[in-house]
Order: structure tokens, then C-alpha cells, then sequence
């Protein structure tokens, strides 16, 4: 059984910000998905064929090209947001 607590600490853990009012929606629905999923496991499935789509679509890809770029290493600093020693400055990923 999913408790608000657990919600709470995914929701940390995923970087997301849930209000009060939100939380006990979130719970209720996180626990009709797990609900969900036990319903689904308890599918047989005995002789079927393993699959991982089921559309026949597949993905069209092109190799990466080394591309020849016009712009300097000025020019493309001056358009990052922030800079710092020559390079571009982004928020930190890790605590």
C-alpha cells in the first residue's frame, strides 16, 4: 500500500514539487497504477511470444557526421547563458 510518505520521497527523489493539495491525488492514482500492474501480473501469458512492440514501426537513424561549424569558440560562448573560464557554466546535477 502506497502511503503519502512514499509519494513524498519519490516525488524528492524525482525533483518534483507537489503541493498538499496534490498529494493525496497522487497517492490514490500511484496506487491505481501499482494496482494495475498486480492486475497485469496476474495475466497468463503461457505460450505467447515475447515482444517488445507490437506496431512493426522502427526507429530511422542516421550516423553522426562531423559537420564543419563556421562559428568561433567566442561567437558560441557569447550565446550560452552563463560562461565561466571559457567554458559554459550549467546548474549542478549532483549534490
Amino acid at each position: 500500500m502506497i502511503d503519502s510518505e512514499t509519494v513524498k520521497k519519490l516525488a524528492q527523489l524525482a525533483r518534483i514539487e507537489i503541493t498538499s493539495e496534490e498529494l493525496p491525488t497522487l497517492t490514490r492514482d500511484l496506487q491505481k497504477i501499482l494496482d494495475y500492474v498486480e492486475e497485469l501480473k496476474a495475466v497468463n501469458t503461457d505460450g505467447l511470444p515475447e515482444v517488445a512492440q507490437v506496431t512493426g514501426l522502427k526507429n530511422i537513424t542516421r550516423i553522426d557526421e562531423l559537420a564543419p561549424s563556421q562559428a568561433t569558440r567566442s561567437e558560441l560562448l557569447k550565446a550560452a547563458p552563463t560562461t565561466e573560464n571559457g567554458y559554459v557554466k550549467v546548474k549542478a546535477v549532483f549534490e
